[in-house]
């Protein structure tokens, strides 16, 4: 997809762009310092996967004050991962620095090429919750290994520090890790030193209110464990533990809870195995909160999430999650990869998810092209549309996941995406006038 981020995006890199081994193709995710893609490795190297996801910190440009903060989190993420090495926490194959002065808001900035994920829970969350909020399908199962996730990254010494789903990654195989550690620390005695910043809806008690000293906010494993709390409770009954429909209103009730001044009220949904742990999990203090640590609380974790998962199960849980989140998703008009493809499809729903198609004949029919990447030019490389270099297109279907940030579909008379004929927008599908020449397509924000 483009490198255009029309303000998406907090490091904007183009389709196409090289940095070391890989070649930028498309955005996946974005924070408030960084930036996710996916690449594919151009290089030689046998030492490296095929894709990866590059995360670009733009350390090379800012005010010196932006700078030094941007470099200590990429110091603390590199450190991370050059000393834990666990199976829930996803792995960084290399670190790179942008050297492209012609490129002055990329130039300097330094990319870790990272383990490429499918998805995150976050996205799974939002799926589910289309319609109303929900529990997820297979939340014990994630549940049982984040927090082995959590008490890996406990005993090597460091504290997560932002943990929330989105930095909850599934993927290909059905497992599930832990990413996103720029905001992590390691742990000097009983605490350690983080930049105050964090999402609210996860933030421990003592946290919202503790001073900030010249080394940062003091963080605890305990609040870790807060967060985890949170999670399981959204994850398990699909309602934040805390009343609220901000939030701010959800901190503000936090707060009060903290400082003693309201109960807890945990939803009558959560399940009886887990209403102890979430209950130990938030409990007000750090004090309380450290009588339940993450190596302690990964046993009943893992005997709740035995309890309360289906038995006999096949399939990995992450491909048992996205055929729930699919059926789900169906029942809306689409599923988290696209519209799903019918048993013996044809016409548009030929079109496999997370692609653009288009057809030789209208309604869907005749021959078919279908991309999932952005395409500069059909009549080369392995996308190559014999028929469409003599023919025009009579028929479009975008078939795009709708959470993807770029899912608006261009096409244009002419390689390198020049001469734009047309812009489609996702889940689209229509006939054309029948004059479309097209030769080029390309991903984008919005028509």
């Amino acid at each position: 997809m483009i490198g255009r981020s029309d303000g998406l995006f907090a490091v904007s890199v183009p389709s196409g762009y090289r940095v070391g081994d890989w070649e930028v193709r498309r955005p996946l995710a974005t924070g408030a310092f960084s930036s996710v893609y996916l690449a594919h490795r151009v290089g030689a190297s046998d030492d490296l996967p095929a894709e990866a996801a590059l995360k670009f910190l733009p350390t090379g440009t800012g005010t010196p004050r932006q700078l030094r903060h941007y470099q200590d989190l990429v110091r603390r993420e590199v450190e991370l991962h050059r000393s834990v090495h666990r199976p829930r926490l996803i792995r960084m194959f290399q670190t790179l620095v942008v050297d492209d002065a012609g490129q002055p808001e990329l130039d300097g900035a330094t990319v870790l090429v990272l383990e490429r994920a499918e998805s995150s829970l976050d996205a799974l969350i939002s799926v589910v919750s289309l319609v109303a909020p929900a529990p997820v399908p297979g939340a014990p199962l994630v549940l049982a290994q984040v927090c082995e996730g959590l008490a890996d990254l406990h005993a090597a010494g460091w504290v997560h520090g932002d943990l929330k789903p989105g930095n909850v990654l599934l993927m290909a195989d059905g497992s599930v890790r832990l990413g996103d550690f720029n905001l992590a620390a390691e742990m000097e005695g009983t605490h350690a030193y983080a930049p105050a910043f964090s999402t609210p809806d996860y933030t421990a008690p003592e946290l919202l209110w503790s001073e900030i000293g010249e080394r940062g906010q003091v963080i605890r494993p305990s609040a870790d464990v807060w967060a985890f709390g949170i999670m399981a409770h959204l994850l398990l009954t699909g309602a934040h533990p805390f009343p609220g429909g901000t939030p701010t209103a959800r901190r503000d009730a936090v707060q009060a809870y903290g400082r003693g001044a309201e109960r807890m009220r945990l939803s009558p949904d959560l399940p009886e195995p887990w209403r102890q742990i979430v209950r130990d999990c938030l409990a007000r203090t750090h004090e309380e909160r450290a009588a339940h640590p993450s190596a302690a609380l990964l046993p009943r974790v893992a005997a709740a999430a035995a309890s309360t998962s289906p038995r006999r199960r096949r399939r990995p849980p992450l491909l048992a999650i996205t055929a729930a989140a699919l059926v789900i998703g169906a029942l809306a008009g689409f599923g988290a990869g696209g519209l799903r493809e019918p048993p013996g499809a044809t016409g548009y729903y030929r079109c496999p998810a997370n692609s653009a198609c288009f057809f030789s004949e209208k309604d869907g029919k005749g021959e078919m092209c279908s991309w999932t990447e952005a395409s500069k030019d059909w009549a080369a490389g392995p996308g190559r549309c014999e028929w469409a270099l003599t023919q025009p297109i009579r028929s479009v279907f975008n078939n795009a996941n709708e959470l993807d940030p770029y899912h608006a579909l261009a096409f244009f008379m002419e390689r390198d995406h020049q001469r734009r004929k047309g812009c489609t927008s996702v889940h689209a599908q229509g006939n054309l006038a029948g004059t479309y020449m097209a030769r080029s397509h390309q991903w984008l924000a919005r028509c």
